[in-house]
């Protein structure tokens, strides 16, 4: 029997969101200065403050201040009238020395014996549905929400938008688990207060759907250009108006977006947040390596979706286990179990084996708190850290390294295929 799946997104402009950025905003400037940088930040973002707090080792010294107030122009609030603008918001720190009871469980003489920062599970996802592997209702959401800043920023065709958004699409599939039709999207979108309230509203659903869906449509492929559809139900600000937005609205902090940050619900979650971590949190880093590994499998043919979990005990670089899941799609002719260990022989996943593989001990991490740290583009680019400053520095980086296929020949070697 056919059946309904759901995922959102929200913009780079919800205030959880907003608090992502500065906590990234933080940790690639600590690693540009010094890549030995340890942190964990975490970000409050509310009516007129911003408010940061965590702990840190690092040789660099910043202006975090400076940096939390660049990531919130960049954004867009740039406007009195949201309650909450670069220049004139409250900021303050209570950032502090990371506890040497954590450091000792992470340093080591030898680099590559370098222990888990925490303990915990992390997972990993991959399915054939879309080009990037990724889950089609979370891809969909995501492009909506990319969409709707760029209209924001251009400013000709919309121009009452402001950086608040979120949005939900939610696919029917096939007894087989084919996509057939999109059913129901969700668009929430902050503005001006430009006209009396159905006024109002009329304007921006029809904006919605005869300006923002047919500039995502028409960068999809075919195939999937085919799921829209006349049928489809559309919610837009489905509350009615929605001026008041960002961190005026809503209090947003560090985190609370984890499930938009990966897989849509798809999957699963071992229930750390990424952004505000250095590398040596595995939260982080082994989420990315299990991500990696399980686009390679698929990718190289070993089944057509798959969830990888590792775990970890805090200061121990051996995992304690790694798991796989292909939902009954292994084409390799050996249990998921036999699989598993084959993965181990495969990829390295001590910390330190996995921060060198995917070269994330770089300022890499500001790209990746808006619109999901997976199923982007891997690419290299130069960064720049105070600019127009005496302490302005350039870095060269290569961004989403765990969306490499770099690894399904030795894949495919591996299982015969």
């Amino acid at each position: 029997m056919p059946y309904l799946f759901t995922s959102e997104s929200v913009s780079e402009g919800h205030p959880d969101k907003v608090a992502d950025q500065i906590s990234d905003a933080l940790i690639d400037n600590f690693l540009a200065y010094d890549l030995n940088s340890k942190v964990a930040c975490e970000t409050l973002v509310t009516t007129g403050q911003v408010v940061l707090a965590g702990e840190v080792k690092s040789e660099a010294y910043l202006d975090v201040q400076d940096i939390a107030r660049e990531v919130i122009r960049k954004i867009g609030y740039t406007k009195s009238e949201y309650m909450f603008e670069a220049n004139s918001c409250g900021i303050f720190s209570a950032i502090h020395e990371q506890s040497p009871d954590i450091n000792q469980g992470v340093d080591r003489s030898k680099p590559e014996e370098q222990g888990a920062g925490d303990q915990g599970m992390m997972f990993g996802y991959a399915t054939r549905e879309t080009e990037n592997y990724m889950p089609l209702a979370l891809d969909l959401a995501h492009k909506l929400l990319i969409e709707l800043a760029n209209l924001r920023r251009e400013g000709k065709e919309i121009g009452y938008l402001r950086p608040d958004a979120k949005s939900q699409v939610t696919i029917e599939y096939s007894d087989d688990n084919q996509p057939i039709r999109i059913d129901t999207i969700v668009i929430s979108t902050q503005h001006d207060d430009f006209a009396k309230d159905q006024e109002m509203l009329d304007k921006i659903k029809a904006d919605m759907i005869n300006i923002l869906i047919p500039r995502v449509k028409a960068k999809l492929k075919p195939e999937l250009q085919a799921l829209f559809n006349d049928k489809i139900t559309y919610h837009i600000n489905p509350t009615g108006k929605f001026v008041i937005g960002g961190p005026h609205g809503d209090t947003g902090l560090t985190g609370r977006k984890i499930i938009v940050d990966t897989y849509g619900g798809k999957g699963a979650h071992g229930g750390g947040a990424f952004s505000g971590k250095d590398p040596s949190k595995v939260d982080r880093s082994a989420a990315y390596a299990t991500r990696h590994i399980a686009k390679n499998l698929v990718a190289a043919g070993v089944c057509d979706e798959v969830l990888v979990q590792v775990s970890y005990a805090i200061g121990v670089a051996k995992p304690c286990g790694v798991f796989v899941d292909t939902y009954g799609t292994a084409k390799v002719g050996l249990n998921d179990g036999e699989i598993a260990r084959k993965v181990e022989e495969i990829f390295d996943l001590r910390p330190y084996a996995i921060e060198q593989r995917l070269k994330l001990r770089s300022p890499i991490y500001g790209e990746t708190a808006a619109y999901g740290h997976m199923g982007r583009d891997n690419q290299v680019v130069t960064k720049v850290f105070n600019k127009g400053k005496k302490t302005e520095k350039q870095v060269e980086v290569e961004l989403f390294t765990w969306e490499k296929l770099d690894y399904v020949e030795k894949v495919k070697s591996a299982f015969g295929i």
